[in-house]
């Protein structure tokens, strides 16, 4: 992450502005949330995060604004919502863009009006949490379909914060990699390692389209199937090895090597391949597909 990035997020922590932060995925937009709440002076509040993607869509009206006991059949107590848990700390959803509009319109009711009701409630509860959205989606692209409320997009994007993919941001390769060796060292009790030159300039070489995620992934297979004396160039997998600075291939060339290279690491599992590469399964399905990897 860029210095002038993080001074934006220090300066953003100290305010209580409504926040919306893009960037493809694995770029790290969840750490950029976790880096403005805790500068901010609610850091002892509660962080949560919930991921507006992968509840089904008639459970997540419950998980953000909770209920009361017998609002409908099989709410048998009291149930908190993640809003109200949140308190003066932040709510962090991510994948906004996967709300439906009814939920959007729901959303936008609660954001104006500054208070939520419990399903089945009758006292309005005020919210006090700073409310951080996150996507990979071209919501100017979804209100021209019509798939994303225009009158809740202006009001998620108070403060917009982009972060570029990792290609496009190679000072940051090496000081990540750096941060992932420490906390990997902790993870697996083992010494940190230490990147020889040649797999650093690799790295720093690499397109990256798995971005933060695909680099600890990298390191993390190097740390543990590699030896302590160091992370050497035969520890990396064989598509970042390949990676040339005098010849880019195409991102689509790319991104077929890394998605072969992940699902060959799950052995075929394609749960954990669509977690790593930041996609849905159904996503990665239509990528094995389009790129013939059966």
């Amino acid at each position: 992450m860029s210095l002038q990035l993080l001074e934006q997020a220090r300066k953003l922590a100290l305010t209580n502005s409504t926040l919306l932060v893009r960037g493809e995925s694995g770029t790290g937009k969840d750490l950029l949330a976790l880096v403005i709440h805790y500068l901010g002076p609610h850091a002892d509040e509660p962080i949560i995060n919930i991921d507006c993607a992968s509840l089904p869509h008639e459970l997540i009206e419950s998980e953000l604004f909770g209920y009361e006991r017998g609002a409908f059949t099989g709410a048998t107590h009291l149930k908190r919502g993640r809003m109200e848990m949140a308190g003066e700390g932040t709510l962090v959803l991510n994948e906004i863009a996967a709300l439906t509009t009814p939920m959007q319109a729901k959303l936008l009711r609660v954001i104006e009006e500054h208070k939520l009701d419990r399903l089945g409630g009758t006292h309005p509860i005020p919210l006090r949490a700073r409310l951080v959205s996150i996507t990979n989606v071209d919501l100017e692209q979804a209100v021209a379909r019509k798939a994303f409320r225009e009158d809740l997009y202006y009001r998620l994007n108070v403060v917009p914060l982009v972060l570029p993919p990792l290609r496009e941001r190679r000072g940051d390769i090496l000081p990540l990699a750096e941060h992932f060796l420490a906390q990997l060292a902790e993870i697996h009790r083992r010494p940190k390692n230490k990147l020889s030159a040649q797999a650093a300039a690799v790295l720093e070489a690499h397109d990256f389209l798995g971005n933060v995620r695909e680099l600890r992934n990298i390191l993390e297979r190097a740390v543990v199937h590699g030896s302590e004396a160091g992370i050497e160039l035969e520890d990396l997998p064989s598509y970042v090895r390949g990676a040339n600075p005098q010849r880019r291939q195409t991102l689509e060339d790319l991104e077929r090597e890394y998605i072969a290279e992940i699902l060959d690491h799950t052995r075929g599992q394609k749960s954990k391949a669509a977690e790593i590469l930041g996609i849905s399964r159904k996503t990665l399905l239509e990528k094995r597909k389009r790129y013939k990897l059966d």
